[in-house]
């Protein structure tokens, strides 16, 4: 293996780890929830504000270090969000009672903001842009890996060892990240933004962002794609209990299907995309899925579909998220890349709060029919801004 293959081979599998730890350390809550609430003496009902207090600092965070990112360097950035979410999780361990672990949460949230638009962005500093759907496949299937293997190992420990455990286990997983990102991972040669951040320049940069129409674009379809997946997957564990009364461990292999279907379609998504271009593989995603989610009452007769149904929506999900990574990293160039990177987290999360908040009564109001139409007509809504306003870049697949 030549030097230059190397150290490729070590930025994705870096970058991969990192996302396997980060995205797996937020999926566990869900499904350890009851024995945080044995092991804590809390009410379920207060256990929300865990997601709550996560979202929030990744929101607050994602946009303060989104130009500080531009002026380091998104190597210091990877470095110290890593470093942070290692301490965090290990933190962990240590909680006596709800407001503690609500507080090492809010930490864990802090480093998650830190790191959410660190590993596209440097993707966007390092790789060509022909090359950027190949590589954003390849770290992003680590939230897949965290469905099938992240998430039924961390329950296993939870159920055994406590509710602590698998916070533990990502901590030692992420340590290795931050030494194997020390190690291997070089600082991109992109030119840095050179004038002193303050806060209302900082102010100033997002708002001179968002008078660009295809910055515009791209933060309502960065809104849109995560509310609409709020709005559908929230409560499909629950209709689905409710209607074939199934259990526990069957919604559990559910997702572990849709982590398999993430796994096969990232990567090669992502390199489609190289080939054809980000917006075709993105449009077709979006119209797939607005079909599908629209059809899912109906269609899902017994609990065998929803395996098939959950495949497809996951296929179509992994479909979207690279070529539209990549498509955003274009838009500005390499001083703002981490600004703009982190202003569509923080909008994602916006959107992805605001689902949750809109499926439940939607839920209780008017059943998951109304949950699966409103998610719909969201992404297809993200499909016409994309074709209507979102600039494809050229490929250049000769360089």
């Amino acid at each position: 293996m030549s030097d230059n293959k190397k150290e490729v081979f070590f930025i994705i599998f870096s970058l991969w780890l990192l996302v396997f730890a980060s995205s797996s350390q937020i999926m566990i809550i869900a499904p350890i929830l009851p024995r945080i609430s044995e092991q804590l003496a809390v009410s379920e009902a207060l256990l929300g504000t865990l997601v709550t207090s996560y979202a929030v600092m990744v929101g607050i965070c994602a946009l303060i270090t989104g130009p500080i990112s531009d002026k380091i360097g998104r190597r210091r950035i990877l470095l110290i969000g890593t470093g942070l979410m290692t301490f965090a999780l290990f933190l962990h361990g240590l909680v006596f009672n709800f407001v503690s672990f609500l507080s090492v949460r809010g930490l864990a949230g802090a480093a998650g903001g830190i790191l959410s638009g660190a590993s596209v962005s440097y993707v966007g500093d390092y790789f060509p842009y022909e090359r950027r759907g190949w590589a954003n496949g390849w770290i992003m299937s680590g939230i897949a890996m965290g469905q099938i293997l992240g998430i039924p190992i961390g329950t296993i420990l939870a159920e055994y060892m406590g509710f602590r455990a698998p916070f533990i286990a990502f901590s030692v997983l992420m340590l290795f990240a931050l030494l194997l990102i020390w190690i291997t991972v070089p600082q991109p040669n992109v030119q840095l933004q050179k004038a002193k951040i303050t806060v209302l320049g900082a102010i100033r940069k997002y708002l001179l962002m968002l008078r660009k129409p295809e910055i515009v674009a791209s933060a309502i379809s960065y809104f849109l794609m995560f509310l609409s997946l709020s709005v559908y997957v929230i409560y499909l564990p629950s209709w689905l209990e409710e209607t074939f009364a199934v259990s526990g461990n069957e919604i559990a292999m559910l997702f572990l299907v849709g982590g398999v279907a993430n796994v096969i379609t990232g990567p090669q998504a992502g390199k489609l995309s190289d080939l054809w271009g980000r917006k075709s593989i993105i449009i077709f995603s979006c119209l797939g899925l607005a079909t599908v989610m629209a059809f899912t009452v109906p269609a899902v007769t017994s609990f065998w579909v929803a395996y098939i149904l959950f495949f497809l929506i996951m296929v179509l999900v992994a479909m979207r998220i690279s070529p539209f990574q990549a498509l955003t990293t274009e838009l500005v160039s390499a001083r703002k890349r981490g600004t703009l990177m982190s202003l569509l987290v923080a909008i994602g999360q916006v959107g992805y709060g605001l689902g949750g908040t809109i499926a439940g009564p939607a839920y209780v109001s008017h059943g998951y029919l109304s949950n699966t139409i409103i998610g719909a007509t969201m992404i297809f809504g993200m499909a016409f801004i994309v074709w209507k306003y979102l600039p494809e870049p050229e490929l250049n697949n000769n360089r």
